[in-house]
């Protein structure tokens, strides 16, 4: 076919798929987004759109409307059969409707055969992970992080704070900075824990040493910090050396299963726990029960997902960024680690703060687009948007919940804590 009778027969697909799109939207409650088509003409009425969806191909219409999943939605967009032009929370929005709608719904298989059936291209960048060995053992939990982590890090440090704390942070009001309320958040974190200066301390999961570095400088904590990616550590341990921290700090790429014979006074969890599998839940707190002495604190801050939603089959998030990653409700959480012999001693929801940091994070993400193609590729940066604006929608929804629980190893009954909270909160 010529590219005068191919362009022809696209534009005739046009006020097809307008049609089909009129029926696809009809009970959305909000019509305040336009549609772009390759041809630039465009669905919608609103005057100033909250966000734009351009198909670039009819691929994409048949996306749309072939009873839609996550996973399907995520795909085309790494693939670029459509593009979001402004607020992509909202069009992740829209999305969820979409896949609501499309469950139970019969499928269409003649779309294919009108608009064409997407095709994966070589510049689609980024494959889904390809795991091997048993889920959540060393060496296959080693290949998951390596597949999220591995990047530049010039790559996280475009759009991370300084710390390069690659988690929530904790905000005082909802316009405050990024860089302001992360350091609140180590500054809470350290709290918790009520560290004092010649403690030691285990940061399971330490990144990029952020919460390490503050917690030795700050408090007078000797840090020693475990992460499973190799570049991580690296780039950690030059940070440590920088800031004049290396008689205080120590930070190794190994798992917490490999700690045998060390006792900590306290150990943090960030960011890490979502990792571990909710059939490893048991090992987990075993372990880190072990390593703490008596009258020892464990400040556990992870992500859990609400006992309400059911799972429909693989994300895109688990596919294409945190490969094997389980989020557990909180309740299973709490009884695994009463279960290994801790104490519940506090429980936090900071849901709200983890949609504000994803907004931040996403915002400068998208302000350096064009650096953070250079340094990855299209599609690793789409990744990303995508997920950042996926999860601040599931955040904000109260589909996904972020939970500081802190544990204590009592000893005969006593826990060595005080009475109130306070000292959490002084000036």
């Amino acid at each position: 076919m010529g590219a005068r009778a191919k362009s022809l027969l696209q534009d005739v697909l046009v006020p097809v798929g307008r049609r089909y799109l009129n029926d696809l939207f009809a009970g959305y409650p909000r019509h305040d987004f336009h549609i772009r088509f390759w041809n630039g003409s465009t669905w919608g009425t609103e005057p100033h759109p909250r966000f734009t969806l351009v198909f670039r191909r009819p691929a994409a219409v048949q996306t749309f409307l072939a009873s839609p999943d996550e996973l399907s939605l995520g795909e085309s967009y790494l693939r670029d059969d459509f593009d979001i032009e402004g607020d992509i929370e909202g069009a992740i929005e829209l999305a969820q409707y979409l896949v609501s709608r499309g469950r139970g719904a019969t499928p269409r298989p003649f779309l294919a055969t009108v608009f064409g059936r997407p095709v994966p291209r070589e510049s689609a960048g980024r494959e889904p992970a390809h795991l091997e060995g048993a889920p959540h053992s060393l060496e296959r939990d080693r290949q998951a992080i390596s597949y999220h982590y591995d990047l530049p890090p010039d790559f996280y440090a475009l759009w991370l704070d300084r710390r390069m704390v690659y988690s929530s942070a904790y905000f005082a009001t909802p316009d405050e900075d990024l860089e302001t309320a992360q350091e609140r958040k180590l500054e809470y974190l350290c709290r918790k824990l009520r560290l004092r200066p010649g403690e030691s301390l285990l940061d399971i999961g330490c990144g990029w040493g952020g919460l390490v570095m503050y917690a030795a400088e700050h408090f007078g904590a000797r840090a020693h910090g475990i992460t499973l990616s190799v570049p991580q550590a690296e780039v950690a341990r030059r940070r440590v050396l920088e800031a004049g921290l290396g008689d205080l700090c120590r930070i190794e790429a190994c798992d917490y299963r490999d700690l045998q014979d060390a006792q900590y006074d306290k150990i943090v969890s960030v960011g890490m726990f979502e990792h571990v599998g909710e059939d490893r839940l048991p090992e987990y707190f075993t372990r880190t029960w072990k390593l703490l002495r008596p009258r020892g604190l464990f400040l556990n801050h992870g992500i859990a997902a609400s006992s309400t939603i059911r799972r429909q089959g693989a994300s895109f998030a688990e596919r294409y960024v945190f490969p094997d990653s389980e989020l557990v409700p909180i309740h299973a959480t709490l009884r695994a680690a009463e279960s290994c012999g801790f104490e519940v001693r506090d429980v936090e929801s900071l849901r709200e703060h983890y949609a504000l940091t994803l907004r931040h994070w996403m915002r400068r993400l998208e302000a350096h687009a064009a650096e953070a193609r250079s340094l990855t590729n299209d599609a690793t940066y789409r990744t990303w948007r995508l997920y950042m604006a996926g999860s601040a929608y599931g955040f904000r929804s109260g589909r996904f919940n972020l939970y500081q629980t802190l544990l204590v190893k009592a000893e005969a009954g006593k826990s060595g804590l005080p009475l109130t909270r306070a000292d959490w909160y002084r000036e």
